[in-house]
Order: C-alpha cells, then structure tokens, then sequence
C-alpha cells in the first residue's frame, strides 16, 4: 500500500519538530532546572508546572492522562523503553481557616520526607496557590526570640498541628475574599542559586532535575535514528505513592524503563521504631547513582547495561540502596522486568538548601542520550541569573532588600542617604553611625534637645577560617533561633560579589528524634557553609576570604491588606520611620533640637556606642519583658509603669548634671522616680556636661487596648 500524502506530510512535521528548538528559554538542562524550579508543584497540585512542560512539548503534540501525567511518543515498534521523571514536590495544603485569618496545614505527603522538614518551614515566606491560578504570598508562623523565654512548655514548631499560614487577612472572610479556600496547594517560595564548581541549590532541586534531563533528551533526540518505541513521560504525585506512575502503566505497557529521580534509601528501625525513608544524601560532582535494592550484590540486566554505557564516557557510577519504589499495596501495576533508577547525589536533600552538581546533571544527560541513541548537542546554553528584577519600591522595601549585618552597615547607610531629602546633611561618625541634626534653639532657651534612634544592622554571619574540604567556619553576628537560618541557601558578600552557599545543619539532624537547641547560644556554635569548593584554592577562586560577611537572601513581598513580610524588618522599619520623619520636616525646624541617629552593630551588642558631637552615647538596653512588649503591641500590663500602661516620652537634656533637681527635693517621688528608672534600665547618655535621661518608653506605645 502506498503511502499518502497526508502520512508523508505527517512524518516530515515529525521531523522538522526535532530540527526547530523547543523553547526559546529552554536551552540546556541546567536552563530548564531553573525554570521548573521556580515552579511549585506540590503532590496533586502539579497542573502549572504540566502546563509549562506541554507548552515547551507543543510540537510534539504531548499526550495528557487523567492524572495530569504529560508523555511523548516516539518511533515504533519494539523494544518499547520509557524514561519517566517525577514533577511533584512535598509541601502542605489548607486544612482550616480560623476566624482571625490565619491558615492551618496538613503535609503532603503525610509522613515528612525529612525529620526536619516542617521545622525549617518555620518563618519563611511562602506561596498559596489557589483555584484561579493567583499566588497569594504569605509566611509561616515562627516562635518569637523575645517572647519565648517567659512561655512555658512553648510548641516545637516541628509538626503542621503547630503551624500557621499568615496571608496577612484578619478574618476568614477575607481570606476567602482573597481567593483562598480549602485544599489549595502551599509551597516554599522559592529561587535557584548558583554556587561554585558549577553547583546549584534552592527549593526542590532534587525533584526537577530529572524533568531537566528529560527535557533535553527529548530536544537532542532525532526519531530517524530511534531503535523501536521511546516514551518520554513526566508523572504526577510521585511522593503520595507513585500514583502518577501507576496510572501510566496501566495506559502503556512498556519492555523497559528508567525511571530517572532522587533515590530514597531506607532506614533500619532504630528503638524499636518501623523502618523510615528518608532521601539518600551524597556528595555533588562525585558521579552518577543508581538505585538498587542490594548494593552488594553483582549489578545485572538495564542496570549493568547503564553502567557500561557510562564507563564507556568515562563517568563515574556508583549503586546506592534504594526503597521500594512504590508502597506495598492491594491493586499494583507491576514494573517492567527491565527496570533501573538513575539519578545524581544530592546534599542536604529534601530540604530548603539541597545541593546539585550541573555537571553530574550534564553527565546524567549524556548517559540517557548514549541509551536513546542520540548525540549530545554541545555548545548550547545560557547563565543563570539570580538577580531579581527592578520597580519602584517603598522606602521600607528599599532598606528590607538592602543587606547590612552587623557590623558591615554600609550599604544600609548609603541606602538611607539617598533616601533623605536633598537638604538634610548627616554625618558618619568614626563608628559607622549615620547622625542628622535638625532644628535650632536660642541661646538660653530651655528647648528640650530630642535623640531618636534605630539601628541599621541585622542578624548574620561573618567567615573566620577555610576548612581543608572547602567549607568556610564562620560565626555569627547577632543573636536568635538557628532553625531560621540552617539549612537555607545564604549569600558571601564578597569585594567582587555576592556568592551564594548553604549553611549546613547540626550533625545527626537528619536522624528520627533529633531535637533541635532552643537555646540562643545555639547560635554561638561553629557553623559551616557550603560554597562547591573542594579546597582552600576553589575558595580563593571564588574570591571569598575571612572577614567576608553572610546572609539569608531576602525580599520584601507584600500580603494582604497593608501588612507586608520580609526578613530584616525588625532592623529595618525603624531606620524607615526616621527617614519618614525627616522628609516630613523642614530644614529650619524652629524651638525644637531633634538628632536623628540611625546606629551600628545592635545585633551584637546590648550597649553599643555611639559617637557623635564630641560625645559618647551609651545606648540603652532593654529587658527582654519590654522589648517583646516593645515589638509586639503591649497586651499585657508591665510592673512600675503608671496605671498599668506604657507612657510615651522622649529624651531630655535635663541641665548639667552637678545641678539638683527640683524634684530631688522630695524624698518619695525621688524614691519611686529611681525605682521606676531601675526597671526601666535607664542609662545615661553623655553629651559635653550634661546628662539626659532616655525614658523607657523613647519608643511609641499604643496604650492598653488600642
């Protein structure tokens, strides 16, 4: 039977759809690991990302099941061979909205991928994908450093029974209003970074890199020189029990498959707990995995063929314990005979910072390439880019990503005087500290001279030494509850640079019952970083030395209503305030004498000193009752301050201190006076000869009630 036209026209758009590329952002797979990394796609919740991968299929005409699994097929007849790679992510979804707008969770999957999992949620920014397609930005609720130590039997923060979801609404209606319902999907907001020696880490690494790879087989692979049938699939819900693949094997039924994915290894029971899964950790860069169910036995069948394949290509393989691929249940699609796991080592899996080598990535890529019978395209691809994009931000959000810990407040301070109208003049004392005088005063008069203070520092990390591996030992520069901080990708400023690493997690974490130091001392141990050098030499290429200071990567990200969430805003909303309250000013501000001082090095110090004038200021510390108090609105009554409530005042230059005050005449308001200024920790602030006395509350209270 002769061919028709229509058949030849066909076969020839078959063609040509592997001659024309597939995506214009899509060039190599270190290009797409970072496009589908930006996309959150928990477990059943993956129809964005399937979206995306369709569209960058179109040509191809991909096929879509009822699960969501996308899938090409290509060439025919036999051998049948599929390459399947999961899309889904573990994260939470919404299981309550209470009556004040906040958001209950529940983990999917529900038995948590690392002991760990949910603790290092807490505090950080995430997104709500609701039904509509929005991204509603939110964060997770975390302890407070100032309030925890006078809570008794305070929660974990490690299980979702104890989490909360701020979207910044104040009602369940207004959550709901805002698009927001039960069930929708919550992920960790999320960016890749790169590292050094071609290394990435960020949000769900490991579960894209096999989409990654499987993106360029289908890119590089002519079907003129396919040898029978190749199905390329990307599955759903490969966390919640392999669903994904289990519907796609009951539609194809294929010789051979690769499933191409991060290897979960299994624990033996430890005290007499069941056997647990947790993701295999291993060194980037140090070669290929496959997963077997017996490492010590001889390799034979699709995994020994794999091995060859990649000895040939001179790429190291090594063969990792593997739990079963899918739970034991009732109704099961059985495997292909020929079936093998292929995948990459990942540092610090299933967390907020786990780490992939692009080059094993590279090398994962050829192997599938050498198997399918293509060659590998060289010479393709692009940068990453971890810079965000520009607007036109507020002057909180300004200071928010500007990044200055204490100690190296620079940046923060060159933010601030752009920042200030053109006709204030500050000035930077030898401290570093930013000082602006407004006003004047006549001679004689008795105008009260008015300090107002706030710091431009935050909490971080400075590099002490380079261990002989490449890590960097570094301490911290500030104080506060280490599970916010561990574990997360963290940027080194550098003289040429920022470089992005990832601070390590105490030893044993990933162990079941780790218990996590609540102890603000915990942040006084010697921490690591990981930056991808191998040695003290990759760290001198990497132009990162000691002295070098490190932060989290932070953004300002507004919420609901006029609430906002960001690292940093402790530090940085006063530093706003009084650039607010200078642009509200006249330069000729008449009968008032205000300093305004924007300060250095709060975080590591209670009392840190101020210069300026000639004279010491010794900033005041507060208890840690009025701080909390302070910080979080005054729910609660304080002992010593009048009829229960916070007053408002201001600093006063109050005369030279050799003269008396007339109250001092009067032996018990002196009395109740002092004791009230004993509670307060009132210091003193020296300028020239005279000695203001700085009230406690310098600071606005709302009063009791507002």
């Amino acid at each position: 039977m002769k061919p028709s036209l229509l058949s030849i026209g066909r076969a020839l758009l078959l063609v040509l759809c592997f001659l024309i590329p597939l995506g214009a952002d899509a060039q190599t797979p270190q290009v797409d690991l970072h496009l589908f990394v930006g996309i959150p796609a928990v477990s059943g919740y993956e129809q964005e990302l399937a979206g995306r991968i369709r569209d960058e299929l179109k040509l191809l005409s991909p096929n879509t099941d009822n699960l969501g699994n996308v899938y090409v097929t290509l060439g025919s007849g036999s051998p049948h061979r599929l390459l399947v790679a999961p899309m889904d992510e573990p994260g939470y979804i919404v299981s309550a909205i209470t009556t004040d707008g906040y958001l209950r969770v529940q983990r999917l999957p529900q038995t948590a991928p690392h002991p760990l999992f949910d603790l290092l949620h807490s505090a950080q920014p995430v997104w709500v994908m609701t039904r509509s397609g929005k991204k509603i930005s939110g964060v997770v609720a975390g302890l407070s450093v100032h309030l925890l130590p006078a809570r008794v039997n305070p929660p974990k923060m490690n299980h979702p029974d104890e989490m909360y979801i701020d979207i910044g609404a104040a009602s369940a209606a207004e959550v709901r209003a805002a698009g927001v319902d039960l069930l929708d999907p919550i992920a960790l907001n999320r960016q890749l970074y790169v590292l050094g020696n071609d290394e990435v880490a960020g949000v769900a690494v490991g579960d894209r890199f096999g989409c990654a790879a499987l993106m360029e087989i289908l890119r590089s692979t002519d079907p003129r020189k396919l040898s029978g049938t190749l199905t390329v699939a990307f599955v759903t819900q490969q966390w919640t029990g392999a669903r994904g693949l289990d519907r796609l094997l009951q539609e194809i039924h294929p010789d051979e498959m690769i499933l191409v994915n991060r290897i979960v290894a299994r624990r033996p029971a430890e005290a007499g707990a069941p056997p647990s899964t947790t993701p295999l950790k291993g060194k980037p860069g140090s070669g290929l995995l496959l997963g077997v169910s017996d490492p010590s036995a001889d390799l034979s069948g699709l995994a020994l063929e794999l091995k060859h394949l990649a000895d040939s290509k001179q790429i190291k393989v090594t063969a990792e314990a593997s739990a079963p691929l899918r739970p034991a249940t009732a109704q099961q699609v059985p495997l292909p005979q020929r079936y093998a796991q292929l995948s990459v080592p990942l540092a610090w899996p299933a967390t907020p910072g786990e780490i992939l080598s692009a080059e094993d990535l590279k090398n994962l890529t050829d192997v599938l390439e050498t198997y399918v019978g293509a060659a590998s395209n060289e010479g393709r691809g692009a940068a990453l880019d971890n810079a965000p994009g520009a607007g036109h931000p507020s002057t909180l959000e300004t200071l928010v990503n500007t990044y200055g810990a204490s100690g190296h407040e620079g940046n923060v301070r060159e933010a601030v005087q752009k920042l200030l109208p053109s006709w204030a003049k500050p000035e930077t004392d030898a401290a570093g500290n930013l000082i602006l005088h407004v006003g004047k005063t006549l001679p004689g008069s008795k105008t009260p001279r008015i300090a107002i203070v706030a710091h431009m520092d935050e909490i971080g990390y400075q590099v002490k030494s380079i261990d002989a591996d490449g890590r960097l030992v570094v301490s911290v520069l500030g104080g506060g509850f280490t599970e916010y901080y561990l574990g997360h990708v963290v940027l080194v400023h550098t003289s040429s640079g920022d470089k992005a690493g990832v601070l390590e997690l105490p030893s044993g974490s990933d162990k079941p019952g780790f218990e996590w130091p609540r102890s603000l001392r915990a942040m006084d141990e010697p921490v690591r970083v990981d930056v991808g050098a191998h040695s003290p030499s990759d760290v001198e290429k990497f132009d990162i030395q000691a002295g070098d200071w490190i932060t989290i990567p932070k953004k300002y990200r507004a919420l609901l209503g006029r609430r906002a969430n960001g690292r940093s805003f402790d530090d940085r909303v006063g530093c706003a305030a009084l650039v607010e309250a200078v642009r509200g000013l006249t330069p000729g501000l008449s009968g008032r004498d205000v300093t305004f001082v924007w300060s250095t090095e709060e975080e590591r110090r209670s009392c840190a000193g101020l210069c300026f004038r000639g004279g010491h200021v010794c900033q005041f510390g507060f208890p840690a009752r009025e701080q909390a108090l302070r910080r979080c609105g005054n729910r609660q009554r304080l002992r010593g301050s009048r009829r229960g409530r916070l007053q408002h005042h201001a600093a006063q230059l109050c005369g030279p201190r050799r003269k008396a005050r007339p109250r001092q005449r009067h032996r018990c308001p002196v009395r109740r006076d002092r004791r009230r200024q004993r509670w307060f920790r009132v210091f003193e602030i020296w300028h020239g000869e005279h000695s203001p006395g700085v009230a406690a509350a310098l600071f606005p209270f709302p009063r009791r009630g507002h």
